[in-house]
């Protein structure tokens, strides 16, 4: 077991704990919507999703996003997810990720969506 993302309380009082697939899905979770610099003792960590939602759009910068995104996920996860496929979406004020990756563990494939309101 491992403790939930983002920190919260169970209904014991006690720590929240996650299984192995939901702490994987966790973890790609922070790596999308942490800022570089945001952690102090990992400056690098992150994926810079967020400050590209602002620049200009076109066909250009969504295959930068989705390489900027896939990269990250494969720098910082890369020894416990086969990253397969990222589709990024911007729409209005919600933004959209789509990961698809295999669990290295057991190879079983996953999909898992984020959004964020921007």
């Amino acid at each position: 077991m491992n403790l939930d993302y983002p920190f919260n309380i169970d209904a014991s009082g006690r720590t929240a704990r996650t299984g192995d697939e939901e702490h994987i899905r966790d973890m790609i979770e922070a790596v999308l919507f942490t800022a570089q610099g945001e952690r102090v003792n990992r400056p690098t960590f992150g994926s810079g999703l967020m400050q590209l939602v602002f620049a200009p759009s076109g066909s250009e910068m969504a295959t930068a996003t989705q390489y900027l995104v896939q990269s990250a996920l494969q720098q910082w996860l890369g020894d416990l997810i086969i990253i397969e496929d990222v589709q990024v979406s911007s729409q209005d004020s919600r933004l959209e990720v789509t990961v698809q990756y295999i669990v290295r563990n057991d190879q079983e494939r996953q999909t898992a969506q984020f959004q964020r309101s921007i």
